[in-house]
């Protein structure tokens, strides 16, 4: 690795670490990835489908989140939706990348009636609020899990083909671009290995944004019955299986796996906007 480049990644991290917020941001991340990977070991009661204890038993110590109406110990289950929404979110956010910033990255650089019939066909879709164009997307497809990835990652492609576009616009005309072109390179070569890798920085924020998106958006799929489907312990289908209880008192069935989506929709934004800060240098700030 040259000099330079192992200063500048020094310099990052040290920029990074100095943000207390965007710290705080990725230790609940952090803290949520190590509860999903090691459910197993954070819970003794194995399966999150199976009954464990009495039905509806409050928050005690021997069920930390209390059980839900079918003896299902609600920490478990909160744990193993934790692994199924990041990897729910992860999956839709990589679905908006790998279509949206080639799309953007075609529509910048080669420009004409390409890249104008591009960029509408994105202002059509930003034209619809983004959950109901999910929910069409998801029903159109069918319930499940998978469908609400797709149609995740779908609402989301044109947010980063509006950035990979701006990005492109602005460095198509830059001395190493035109380099590029007159060596004689092709098109798919300069936008990988030039224009893709300085536009990186606005991708990789909103990627960190999006996953928050990306679970509040799969949780409320699976809330009206459009994502996963019950038994599957997720989010979005704890709050919905929860809600006809929130009168009668047994209030942890709804609380935790909502304070599971708040603080990790938190924990991605605060992190985002700390990488924001470190890779802008005009937003940079040490809070």
């Amino acid at each position: 690795m040259p000099p330079e480049m192992k200063t500048r990644g020094t310099g990052f991290v040290r920029l990074l670490l100095r943000n207390r917020l965007g710290m705080l941001g990725l230790g609940v991340v952090l803290v949520w990835t190590l509860g999903a990977l090691l459910v197993g070991v954070v819970s003794p009661y194995g399966a999150a489908e199976t009954a464990v204890g009495p039905l509806l038993d409050p928050p005690s110590w021997a069920h930390l989140f209390g059980t839900d109406n079918f003896g299902r110990d609600i920490l478990t289950r909160v744990l193993s939706g934790a692994r199924l929404s990041l990897w729910t979110g992860l999956i839709a956010v990589a679905i908006s990348i790998v279509i949206g910033v080639p799309l953007g990255g075609v529509a910048g650089y080669v420009g004409g009636w390409v890249g104008s019939l591009i960029m509408r066909v994105m202002d059509v879709m930003l034209a619809f609020p983004s959950l109901v164009l999910a929910l069409a997307i998801a029903a159109s497809l069918g319930p499940g899990v998978g469908s609400a990835m797709v149609a995740v990652g779908i609402v989301g492609i044109p947010e980063f083909a509006r950035i990979t576009y701006g990005q492109t616009t602005a460095l198509r005309e830059r001395e190493f671009v035109e380099a590029g072109r007159a060596l004689g390179l092709s098109t798919p070569v300069i936008l990988l290995r030039h224009i893709v890798p300085n536009a990186l920085a606005p991708i990789v924020v909103r990627a960190a944004l999006g996953m928050g998106y990306a679970i509040l958006t799969a949780a409320s799929l699976s809330f009206i019955g459009l994502g996963a489907q019950p038994p599957t312990a997720e989010w979005g289908v704890m709050i919905s299986d929860g809600r006809g209880y929130i009168i009668s008192g047994e209030w942890w069935l709804t609380v935790f796996p909502g304070l599971a989506i708040a603080t990790s929709i938190l924990g991605f934004n605060l992190f985002g906007d700390a990488l924001r800060d470190v890779l802008d240098p005009r937003l940079r700030t040490t809070a």
